[in-house]
């Protein structure tokens, strides 16, 4: 084992000997965060977990000071912040010390209602049960509405009025809320969140009715006061029936549009006006129908229709009859007395006649049945169409099928207009594509009207003039190319040919030297005379004989280098 540790601290003195001054630095630096951080781990570990006495952080110091005093008074470890927050050991210690400091009057004012019924208590009341239903709701719907995307916080107050005898006397329950939005949010300004919020809060308070619900944001502006946005939503609802008609507008326009520009051509077309009465108002309407009742159901089998029905049922009858014969009998009055009868009966008096009446009462059943019925949101009330159609342009050639020009350049056209039995034929393709009715009150126009179409043909004769320019251009720069090319050709040989006869020149002078040259020899071979050469002259000899037969063999590397030593000299 000491060999063993020795052979360690060996190693470990070479590898300290090789590290540089940095590498010690950093090791020992690791080794420093890792001691401190054992320390504050057990430091923190060791530390027991506190609660808040008081939620709310106490800034006079001399109520603090009194608590403190006080919890010294009962042996209760606890710890002040710097923000003026009380901290002890445990939830039971602070229930515990929370009901002596409400006692003895020294919970600071300003601080949260709430912790008055921490109290350690026996038993509990009535009132401090409500009290921690009250809190458990609020604090519930606090964080409903704050887990809400668009609320930075809210606060919310409850009033659960105590319960009364009688209906009549009984308070209602009421909630105020005040929200804080998120900068950026729009749920001041959006209704269907602030509807939402209302319906979070009355739905989680039981009895509670959205119009006790106040909501407003921290500038005291409440926000679901919807009775002020009666003309808002009016004007709202207008802009959205304005919006569905130019939709429905811009629907049918389309359609004609594309429709009618793959017959005649998109730039012949032109719906200048599609106008559409929509009805919005919203009815429900209910009718009663009477239909037969059927006997005998048609065999499907059968290929004849065999069904059976009548339009009604008797469900009960009464029939009548009376019949009377005899004298008839006109009462009159107390004897002495002249009766009452009007002078008219007393002819019929005691004549002999007879009455007969006979009455039925048939009672029929019929079938009905009732339909509900509800508008569309919209109707059509009227449709009117209003189109127009340019006639044809076509350019005029010449026999030779070049365009012809006015003056200033201007190509000719011709105009051709739209016929009247084009303009039916549309008219009726339009009609058919809204579904005209006349009952209705619609109507579609279309006119043969011609399009200004100036700045289009201005565009297509300069477009003309500008392509005639670039082919003269290109014609002019291949000609021009052309004649470069033709005179560098001609250049080139006659430069060749003056090259050859030059060198053919050349070439005839050393050979009529050559030929003097060696008549002078063979003349003076001929009178015997003694012709001593130096080494010089047989050298020199010797490099023309090579120049001539090198200028035979090359003529074009000799005639080069002759214009080197001419250029140079």
């Amino acid at each position: 084992m000491n060999e063993w540790f020795k052979k360690f601290r060996d190693q470990v003195k070479i590898l300290w000997s090789k590290w540089s001054l940095v590498q010690k630095i950093i090791l020992f630096s690791i080794i420093g965060v890792t001691v401190a951080g054992l320390v504050l781990l057990a430091g923190f570990s060791s530390t027991p977990n506190m609660v808040l006495l008081i939620t709310a952080p106490i800034s006079d110091t001399q109520k603090l000071d009194a608590i403190s005093m006080r919890l010294d008074s009962e042996g209760v470890e606890h710890k002040i912040t710097e923000d003026g927050k009380i901290y002890v050991s445990d939830r039971k210690t602070a229930q515990r010390m929370v009901a002596i400091l409400t006692r003895e009057d020294l919970i600071p004012a300003g601080t949260s209602p709430w912790d008055i019924f921490k109290m350690d208590r026996w038993s509990l009341t009535d009132f401090e049960r409500n009290i921690n239903l009250r809190q458990a709701i609020t604090v519930n719907l606090e964080n409903h509405i704050e887990s809400l995307d668009d609320i930075d916080s809210a606060k919310v107050t409850l009033v659960l009025p105590e319960d009364k005898l009688f209906s009549e006397d009984q308070n209602p329950v009421t909630a105020s809320v005040i929200i804080t939005p998120r900068p950026g949010s729009d749920i001041v300004s959006n209704r269907k969140k602030i509807e939402g919020i209302v319906k979070l809060v009355q739905f989680g308070v039981e009895g509670l009715l959205s119009d006790n619900i106040v909501i407003s944001d921290y500038r005291g502006t409440v926000l679901n006061d919807f009775g002020d946005l009666a003309d808002f939503d009016r004007l709202e609802l207008s802009t959205r029936q304005l919006k569905q008609k130019q939709i429905l507008e811009n629907s049918y326009k389309e359609q004609i549009y594309e429709e009618l520009s793959n017959i005649f051509g998109k730039d012949r077309m032109s719906i200048t006006k599609v106008e559409i009465d929509l009805d919005f108002t919203t009815e429900t309407v209910t009718t009663e129908e009477h239909y037969p009742i059927t006997t005998k159901v048609d065999n499907p089998s059968t290929p004849y229709d065999e069904s059976a029905f009548v339009l009604s049922i008797a469900r009960s009858s009464e029939n009548i009859t009376e019949n009377f014969q005899g004298t008839g009998f006109n009462p009159e009055g107390p004897p002495g007395q002249e009766g009452q009868t009007p002078p008219a009966y007393q002819d019929l008096n005691n004549l002999v006649g007879s009455y007969s009446k006979t009455s039925a009462i048939i009672n029929e059943e019929i079938n009905t049945r009732n339909i509900y019925e509800e508008k569309s949101p919209w109707e059509i009330k009227r449709i009117t169409v209003g189109a127009a159609i340019d006639g044809t342009w076509k350019r005029i050639y010449n026999d030779k099928g070049e365009l012809e020009f006015e003056n200033g350049g201007v190509i000719k056209r011709e105009y051709t207009p739209v016929s009247d039995e084009e303009l039916k034929k549309a008219q009726n393709l339009i009609e058919h594509a809204i579904g005209l009715s006349k009952t209705r009150g619609d109507s579609v126009t279309v006119e043969h009207i011609q399009f200004n179409r100036a700045e289009q043909f201005d565009r297509e004769d300069e477009e003309f003039r500008n392509q005639k320019r670039v082919q003269q251009a290109v014609l002019y720069s291949i000609i021009g190319v052309a004649i470069i090319i033709v005179a560098f050709i001609i250049f080139r040989v006659i430069s060749r040919e003056m090259e050859r006869r030059r060198r053919l020149r050349e070439e005839e002078l050393a050979r009529q030297h050559q030929m003097m040259r060696e008549a002078a020899l063979k003349s003076a071979e001929e009178e015997e005379m003694d012709v001593a050469m130096s080494v010089e002259e047989r050298a020199r000899m010797e490099m023309q004989e090579n120049a001539i037969n090198m200028a035979r063999e090359h003529p074009e590397d000799v005639a080069q280098l002759i214009r080197t030593w001419l250029v140079e000299e």
